[in-house]
Formats: C-alpha cells, sequence, structure tokens
C-alpha cells in the first residue's frame, strides 16, 4: 500500500512537472496565443474523444449541466488565451509566478461561491499575497502588462475551478474535459471567424510548432488530466495540492535552464514570488487542518 502511495507521489510529481512544461512550449510555439490554444483544444478535444469510445462512457447530461459546461469551456479557454498571451510578451517566469495567484483567488471566492462565513487567516493572507505582487510589479516595471494579463488569466482559472469543483461531483472528468474542450473550441472558432482570420494559415504552420502543440495537446492536456484525476483515487487532497503548488517552482527553474539569461529577474522579483507561493501553501495546510477537525468527532 505504502509502495502504491510512493509510485503515485512521484507520477503526481512528473504530472506537476508537465503542466510547468507547458509555459515552455508556450514559449516556443511562434503562432499567437488565440490560434496556439485553438488548437490545442482541438487536438485535446479529439484525443479525449478517442478516450471516452474506448472506455464506452456515456456523454449523456442534463440541460442544467450542458449551460454549466458551457461557461466552463468558456472560461478555460479564456484561461489559456491569456495565460500564453502573457508568456509571449513577458517572460515564462513572470507569467508562472502570476499565475500562483490562482489558488488564492480561488481561497478568496469560495465564502460566497458556497456561501460560508469569511475566516480571519484569508484576509491576513489575501494582504500578503497584495504585498507580493506590489514587490513583483515595483522592480518589474517593464513586464506589467504581460502582469496584468497573468492576474487575468489566474482569476479565470480560479473561477474555472470553482465551476469544476460542483461539476465534477456528479460527472465523469473526461466527459467534463470533453464537453469544456469542444465548447472552447467552438467559442474561439468564432473570435477567430469574426477577427477574420479563419484561413488555412491557421494550420499552416512549421513542423517544430506542430511538434510542440502535439507535445502540448497529447502529453500536457490529456494524459496529464486524465492522470492526476486517476492519482486523487489514492493520495490525499492535502497530499495533491502541496504537490500541485510546485507547478511555478519546476516551471520557472525549466526556463532558467532553457531560456537562460532572458529569464533572469530582480532579486526582489523572487522575494514577491515567494511570499505568494508561500501563503498559497500555508492557506492550504490550514484549511486541511480546519477539515481534519470537522471530521474528528467530539467525545
Amino acid at each position: 500500500m505504502q509502495k502504491d502511495k510512493n509510485l503515485n507521489l512521484l507520477h503526481l510529481h512528473f504530472i506537476v512537472f508537465i503542466w510547468g512544461f507547458t509555459a515552455i512550449l508556450g514559449k516556443l510555439i511562434t503562432i499567437d496565443s488565440l490560434p496556439l490554444v485553438w488548437i490545442r483544444m482541438g487536438l485535446a478535444t479529439l484525443f479525449i474523444a478517442v478516450y471516452i469510445l474506448i472506455a464506452k462512457f456515456s456523454l449523456k447530461v442534463s440541460k442544467k449541466t450542458l449551460w454549466w459546461l458551457i461557461g466552463g469551456g468558456i472560461v478555460v479557454a479564456l484561461h489559456w488565451v491569456t495565460f500564453f498571451l502573457a508568456i509571449k510578451v513577458s517572460t515564462v517566469s513572470v507569467a508562472l509566478a502570476m499565475m500562483s495567484t490562482g489558488a488564492f483567488f480561488t481561497a478568496l471566492m469560495e465564502p460566497f461561491w458556497y456561501k460560508r462565513k469569511i475566516i480571519g487567516y484569508e484576509i491576513f493572507f489575501g494582504l500578503m499575497v497584495v504585498v507580493g505582487l506590489y514587490l513583483i510589479f515595483k522592480v518589474e516595471t517593464e513586464y506589467v502588462y504581460g502582469m496584468t494579463i497573468a492576474l487575468i488569466s489566474a482569476f479565470l482559472a480560479a473561477v474555472f475551478s470553482l465551476i469544476n469543483g460542483k461539476l465534477v461531483q456528479n460527472h465523469k472528468p473526461s466527459v467534463i474535459s470533453f464537453y469544456e474542450l469542444g465548447v472552447g473550441v467552438v467559442f474561439l472558432s468564432i473570435i477567430l471567424i469574426v477577427k477574420g482570420d479563419w484561413n488555412l494559415s491557421l494550420v499552416t504552420l512549421p513542423s517544430m510548432d506542430w511538434m510542440y502543440l502535439l507535445v502540448l495537446a497529447l502529453i500536457c492536456t490529456a494524459y496529464a488530466f486524465i492522470a492526476s484525476v486517476k492519482i486523487m483515487r489514492v493520495l490525499t487532497p492535502y497530499t495533491v495540492m502541496l504537490t500541485t503548488n510546485l507547478e511555478p517552482v519546476y516551471g520557472i527553474l525549466l526556463a532558467w535552464f532553457i531560456f537562460g539569461s532572458d529569464e533572469e529577474m530582480k532579486p526582489m522579483f523572487y522575494v514577491g514570488a515567494l511570499i505568494i507561493l508561500t501563503t498559497v501553501i500555508a492557506n492550504g495546510i490550514l484549511k486541511q487542518r480546519a477539515n481534519i477537525k470537522k471530521r474528528v468527532p467530539k467525545i
């Protein structure tokens, strides 16, 4: 049993490493963020559709659920477009540092989403995140636009996680993903048509771009999503949460190794990023302890 948990923990770290590599691919792919995400979602939808056919899952959902899936698909499409846009107009390190606020946006919105009281330490942690962001914005002034776009992306990621938090309670993750990715493809197709960018140039790409896009869609999206869900059946949500928060760390280290001096930031940038990451992890630890206390019966 312990060996099984250790293997799954190693697998989870590998998946988080893959998620961190997503930002690297976004920088390497030469096309704009909108067509990039359109192709990514299209390929991932195809891969997951094949998986659903093999597993023989039913795609039947209620009308109410379908509306939630449509909303989730539009939100995740906008999240990915803004995420890759932030990478292209700034750096991988800047985008990932801002994206680490996503978990905290979720924590701030949860009281309103689930109609519960705000906890005192959530306000304190919110102020700490603001301090971390202030330090980053103060020293990396040339990337203000990219940081702003990345913060919008982090907020959209938080909204997406709250939507899926409700949907996953009653539906298979692969089915949810199929609908949301498919909706995202349709939504971005409409935008491309309205912009006048719907033409053969969308798929007439350099061979290296296609290779990176296939890795992005198959490994970083379809595989990582399905594998992470399976791991959650063995590991606790607490372990998954703590490990997932290492994504910006892996991504920043990878970016520094691959892009070198282009990814070097001022010292205060790393101080601010560390404050944000520490705050997010501390918030998760306190929430986990609170959940354990709730489950322990009173004598």
